[in-house]
């Protein structure tokens, strides 16, 4: 199915279903599996609830999340962002009968096998759900209070018949929960919500603020109040209208090796001691659809998101960077491990300090390996443009900046420890002032007489070329 899936994928072509997917070489499920969902970037931003022409105003409503510009008045505020009332004031519908609790199997009832859960490479440990929204709470938090949720996309291995494993790194919003509980020395109730809609899967992957809840920014973007329903065996709300529910418990301090997995690095990564969570009920629809991808090298759905991502976060990073004029995360890179940021420069070491405060800046970037920046003359998307700003405007003894043990993807096996690796900034910019002591040359450029004279030729004399 993996294979069938990438290939589908690397031609942009369209959502899967497998009616009958099997679980071994004699049973199949009744479950079908539907994969490729965010198989395009425009998909992607139909499921953010608008077109690709739509993702800038959407980016520039999440920088206003994050520092709201100052307004006349609340009244004008939610007038240039109606969006940002919604968000801010939304609060979930909580109701007693659910479509995802049609089927409830609790305790005993309790069988993993029946979800079509894939095994995705030959080298994997066994089945890995890979599009799970993880639903916690910190410990002091109230049940009913959906603004105090954290939902987080996490790895999660199916272990056996009633116990996962719960794969979340320590900067991540269910591990910081899982501590809060783990200090009290109780178990934290989990839902894992499989087939969850669209908005709500990419809220909870999108780096919104802390303060803006993932459920009520998905409803935001669903243009109405996310439907919630207690959960059957945990203290927990789960969205009503998901496929299907996994409850259950993490213990304090219980833990199990969790992999080897493909990543999307492209390679496996080696067995970790992670949290185990025992599953207490799984709820689902009457005629539920499991939702499954791939993580790989690239292209995947993950990169894909990236690609859409990385222009949502433009006007944020902008707000704080006001210099930066455009900013490109290859998807081939692993979506985040390269960027190129193009700058409007004024003044000698700009490039340097833009730089580093793309790595201080967010969270995603403290795991950027490699920055080149350029001019705003260099398209940052293409690579012909980047080649050219290196071999004519870089020199590397002067162009290089080199740091030592910061941050890094765990998963990255070119870092000298885990989680601890160097960095290089390359400032492919025009040098001026201080950055250098000999002139500087003159960039070559067609005249705009003679590039509209040449467009007229082509166009009546030769349309051929056009084609």
């Amino acid at each position: 199915m993996t294979a069938v899936h990438r290939a589908v994928l690397e031609a942009q072509g369209p959502v899967l279903q497998f009616d009958h997917p099997l679980i071994n070489q004699d049973v199949r499920s009744d479950i079908p599996v539907v994969v490729n969902i965010f198989g395009t970037t425009a998909r992607v931003a139909a499921g953010l609830g608008v077109n690709l022409d739509g993702l800038d105003g959407l980016g520039q409503f999440l920088a206003a999340l994050r520092a709201p510009t100052p307004p006349d008045g609340l009244r004008d505020a939610f007038s240039r962002w109606p969006m940002l009332k919604a968000a801010l004031a939304t609060r979930p519908k909580i109701i007693k009968l659910a479509p995802v609790q049609s089927v409830v199997h609790i305790d005993s009832d309790v069988d993993l096998s029946m979800v079509p859960v894939q095994t995705h490479w030959p080298g994997d440990a066994g089945p890995l759900i890979t599009w799970p929204v993880v639903i916690t709470r910190p410990y002091a938090g109230a049940a009913d209070n959906v603004s105090g949720y954290n939902a987080g996309i996490y790895r999660v291995q199916v272990l056996d018949q009633n116990r996962l494993i719960m794969r979340w790194l320590p900067h991540r919003g269910g591990a910081a929960h899982h501590r809060s509980w783990a200090t009290h020395n109780e178990k934290m109730p989990v839902a894992i919500v499989l087939g969850a809609n669209p908005a709500t899967l990419l809220s909870a992957a999108l780096p919104l603020p802390e303060n803006v809840s993932e459920m009520t920014f998905a409803g935001a973007l669903n243009g109405s109040r996310p439907r919630m329903v207690p959960a059957k065996t945990v203290p927990l709300l789960v969205p009503a209208d998901a496929e299907i529910v996994l409850e259950g418990w993490v213990a304090p301090t219980e833990t199990a090796p969790e992999g080897p997995f493909g990543d999307h690095t492209g390679y496996y990564n080696p067995a970790e001691p992670f949290p185990v969570m025992h599953v207490s009920a799984i709820s689902h629809r009457e005629a539920p659809l499991y939702l499954s991808t791939y993580t790989g090298r690239p292209p995947d759905e993950p990169a894909i998101i990236g690609e859409v991502f990385n222009r949502l976060a433009l006007p944020t990073i902008r707000a704080q960077i006001p210099e930066i004029h455009d900013l490109w995360l290859p998807p081939a890179a692993c979506s985040y491990r390269i960027a190129v940021v193009s700058i409007d420069k004024r003044y000698p070491g700009q490039a340097r300090r833009v730089m580093m405060a793309l790595w201080g800046m967010l969270p995603q970037f403290s795991y950027t390996k490699l920055i080149v920046a350029v001019d705003t003359d260099i398209d940052p998307r293409n690579w012909d443009d980047i080649a050219w700003a290196l071999a004519t405007r870089m020199d590397p003894s002067r162009d290089v900046m080199l740091l030592e043990s910061t941050p890094m993807d765990y998963l990255d096996f070119a870092s000298p420890q885990p989680g601890l690796a160097g960095k290089m900034g390359i400032d492919a910019t025009t040098k001026i002032g201080s950055e250098t002591s000999r002139d500087w040359g003159q960039v070559m450029h067609t005249s705009d007489a003679d590039f509209a004279f040449a467009e007229t030729l082509i166009e009546r004399v030769l349309p051929e070329l056009r084609q």
